[in-house]
């Protein structure tokens, strides 16, 4: 039973080139599953989310990742009365937008488009399901539904002042509402990504020794959590014991925005999905005290993990190799594979249109591919 507020499928704004629906699938599960099986989705599985994808089998990918946010996305949204389709949809695209070698990636490229409009993976998340995608026969793109769009567009809040080129292109004729906020259901896939990585970038950086649980038992949320499961289970093997006091962590986070939306989604007095985009706050967050708690958290990740001197000299290595095939591919874009040059032919001479050409290719490839393009980049240029 949803709630008066949830995001309902036959209440729709449909989508931009009209299509017969599907008779078993409603139009939210038919925008999850194209996410699903597009290309930009696949490539996901090697794109960094801290490590580089090649440091280890055991550390998240994006793409691993985004099914951890799914996850929790669907929990929450269930519990808060929901659309669990819509919300998995955004869930699963929120990262298709991402550079390899993650926010070291993104950092480098928007640094490097400053002249030509800045790069931001939100805005080339919906670039790529609304142009890049070259599969469909009557249209680019996935052509998903207004709600889905609206979600990956603005997810993580109103997108005001001066908006990311992709953004603007794209809205000038498919108008998002980018001053609102989105739907629940955006809202929940975007805090469910908090969740997801608060828990396992804990989980990685413990694995990669980059700090011991003895360094987080300090921490808030965390060291209540290691304690019950020390109580409970004395002596508990290492692993073991270190699954047992992150879940408990895991699940703190999750129902505590359960708890706050519940409260928040009943006092705000929305009837509709359009009641909550025009509300002047999220609804869907965590407590105050939650927040400030996981504040401190971050900042431990940031220092010992985020910049930690191993992950910088890698971050430093892989910002190169973005500096290196943007100036080669936009010094010599006859580098660039053919169906990309093809993109060029009728202004060759335009250069804004070469750099986000050459954006895009970029972005769109996996942390393997842009080093092995690098090398092979690199010979051609000696």
């Amino acid at each position: 039973m949803h709630a008066p507020y949830a995001s309902r499928p036959d209440q729709s704004r449909g989508r931009l080139v009209s299509e017969f629906e599907s008779h078993f699938r409603s139009c939210f599960q038919r925008d999850r599953d194209r996410i699903i099986h597009s290309s930009a989705f696949r490539r996901l599985k090697h794109k960094t989310q801290v490590f580089v994808e090649h440091e280890g089998d055991y550390y998240r990918t994006r793409l691993t990742h985004s099914i951890e946010v799914a996850q929790v996305a669907r929990t929450i949204a269930g519990a808060l009365g929901l659309n669990q389709e819509l919300t998995e949809a955004v869930a699963l695209a929120h990262d298709l937008g991402h550079t390899p070698f993650g926010h070291t990636g993104e950092d480098v490229l928007d640094e490097l488009m400053a002249p030509y409009g800045g790069f931001d993976h939100n805005a080339q998340a919906l670039r790529i399901v609304t142009s890049l995608e070259l599969h469909y026969a009557e249209f680019d793109g996935l052509n998903l539904t207004w709600e889905t769009l609206e979600a990956i567009a603005k997810h993580n809040g109103p997108v005001l002042g001066e908006l990311p080129w992709a953004l603007t292109e794209y809205n000038r004729f498919h108008d998002l509402e980018l001053h609102t906020h989105a739907s629940a259901e955006a809202q929940v896939a975007a805090i469910s990504d908090d969740v997801a990585y608060n828990n396992h970038d804990l989980h990685d950086g413990l694995r990669a020794g980059l700090f011991s649980e003895d360094d987080i038992c300090h921490l808030p949320i965390v060291g209540p959590a290691f304690a019950e499961v020390d109580r409970k289970y004395p002596g508990l093997e290492k692993n073991r014991r270190r699954h047992e006091g992150l879940r408990r962590v895991f699940g703190v986070m999750v129902e505590d925005v359960i708890d706050t939306s519940r409260q928040l989604l009943d006092e705000c007095g929305a009837t509709s999905a359009q009641g909550i985009r025009d509300l002047p706050t999220p609804v869907v967050r965590f407590s105050d005290a939650l927040w400030q708690d996981l504040q401190l958290i971050r900042s431990f990740l940031f220092e010992r993990m985020y910049r930690a001197p191993d992950v910088m000299k890698v971050r430093e290595e892989v910002g190169q190799a973005v500096q290196d095939l943007f100036a080669i591919y936009m010094r010599s874009p006859e580098h660039l594979p053919l169906a990309w040059q093809a993109a060029l032919a009728e202004n060759p001479e335009d250069m804004v249109l070469r750099a986000r050409c050459v954006s895009d290719y970029i972005a769109g490839m996996t942390d393997r591919f842009a080093l092995q393009s690098q090398r092979q980049m690199g010979a051609i240029r000696d």
